[in-house]
């Protein structure tokens, strides 16, 4: 069974279609770049595989589970637990403290303490695990999310233009730490799929598979 299975996927806004009957699998571990132009769809597509937004029809399946009848708690269940999120906004609690922050999906459990220790020494801002996020830079931030997207080792981890708020360089690191978590989380059939919608060709280039949006339509890019 797929880790994550899209079929027809519709998404109208009145009389505009954005995504027209979008399909696509991935197994656990497996990579996605999603390419395309501003206002493409890209991010509407992560929105429906993360349950923030509902698709016209089509249906998004999370190992074997229609997200689509999911409502309440059940529904908040899935989204904690099995979806991870990066932004291109980092998105912390500016009353929180990074490590704070990372600790935020994961209810209080205790295991949590040492997983959240380790992510952020793994990611290099160990040193800023007090700091609030005003009190961090723009790297660090996004470091501190990407922990918190992997924290709960979700079955699917959603990247919508990660880095695009950063400079080249800071990108290009952050990316460096995106790819090595993405292999680090799990192993075998417990390994996320990752799905990351980009601009960026050089950064969908070390993703496995590419798609393009076209219309409303996945094209695989070589």
């Amino acid at each position: 069974m797929p880790r994550l299975a899209l079929s027809d996927i519709v998404r109208r806004f009145g009389d505009r279609t954005v995504l027209g009957g979008v399909c696509l699998t991935a197994e656990a571990g497996e990579t996605v770049a999603i390419l395309g132009p501003s206002g493409s769809g890209k991010s509407t597509l992560l929105c429906i595989v993360g349950t923030i937004d509902r698709p016209t029809s089509g249906r998004a399946l999370i190992d074997g589970v229609d997200v689509g009848t999911l409502s309440g708690s059940d529904l908040w269940r899935l989204r904690n637990r099995s979806i991870g999120f990066v932004f291109q906004e980092h998105f912390l609690l500016p009353q929180l403290t990074a490590r704070e922050n990372v600790l935020l999906p994961t209810e209080g459990e205790p295991i949590a303490q040492a997983r959240a220790e380790e992510l952020l020494e793994r990611l290099g801002i160990a040193h800023r695990a007090d700091a609030y996020p005003w009190e961090m830079s723009g790297g660090e931030r996004q470091r501190a999310a990407l922990a918190r997207a992997v924290i709960n080792r979700p079955t699917v981890l959603l990247c919508d233009e990660p880095t695009g708020d950063l400079d080249a360089e800071t990108g290009a690191q952050v990316m460096d730490l995106l790819m090595d978590l993405i292999h680090s989380t799990g192993a075998d059939s417990s390994a996320p799929v990752a799905l990351m919608a980009t601009h960026n060709l050089a950064h969908a280039a070390r993703f496995a598979r590419r798609f393009e949006l076209v219309r409303g339509v996945l094209q695989q890019v070589p």
